[in-house]
């Protein structure tokens, strides 16, 4: 994947730009992907969310750590792409 395609659109103030949301697919997180709300008044309740939900418990999550999680989905996207690659050389299993 070429690294121009490497983008994430980071919005304010939703569960994608905060601290406590902890999504299952960082890459996929805006649209596609769920996550949990890890506040410590609401992780009792064992909330799913998605980038895009919002809540008054919001806490701006960091500029290293956001960099850090992007990196983490690429290098994680980076890994599938090269393992799939792997598997297609061999006949007969995608059959």
């Amino acid at each position: 994947m070429e690294e121009s395609n490497k983008n994430i659109t980071w919005q304010g103030e939703n569960c994608l730009y905060c601290k406590y949301f902890i999504p299952n697919d960082v890459l996929n997180a805006d649209l596609l992907e769920r996550g949990k709300c890890a506040h410590p008044s609401l992780v009792k309740f064992n909330l799913v969310v998605s980038g895009r939900d919002w809540c008054n418990l919001f806490a701006k999550m960091s500029d290293e750590r956001r960099k850090k999680l992007m990196d983490e989905g690429f290098k994680k996207d980076d890994e599938q792409l090269k393992k799939l690659i792997e598997e297609s050389k061999h006949p007969g299993n995608f059959d």
